[in-house]
């Protein structure tokens, strides 16, 4: 039986999810996965572009907290103007696909 099934059956804590979740909860990092996944790859301005409200200094917070954790991918590119690309690495592929059915379920709760 795999640890977090012992952990669950025995009414235990989430331990295993505390990190994914800090990190999860944090502002605007569920906001940049679901930017990220939908264009790809896409740059930073056209990150700020969609969180209008987002200072640049947490959004770059944020990028790099993303890159850390192995969820995000940031290619630089040696031209002037400077040029950085995201796009999400397998596992932030990965989550997204996992967020999709909590997302469903926050918007049917919304609803009621």
């Amino acid at each position: 039986m795999s640890e977090i099934a012992c952990t669950l059956e025995d009414g235990g804590c989430y331990c295993l999810l505390s990190d994914v979740m800090d990190l999860l909860g944090r502002k605007y990092v569920m906001d940049l996965v679901c930017i990220v996944a939908i264009h790809e790859r896409v740059r930073f301005g056209e990150i700020e572009s969609h969180l209008p409200d987002a200072s640049t200094s947490t959004l770059s917070t944020r990028l790099d907290e993303l890159e850390a954790a192995g969820l995000l991918r940031r290619e630089q590119y040696d031209e002037i103007p400077p040029r950085v690309e995201y796009e999400l690495t397998e596992d932030g592929e990965e989550l997204g696909r996992r967020l999709e059915p909590l997302l469903e379920w926050a918007e049917a709760f919304e609803a009621e």
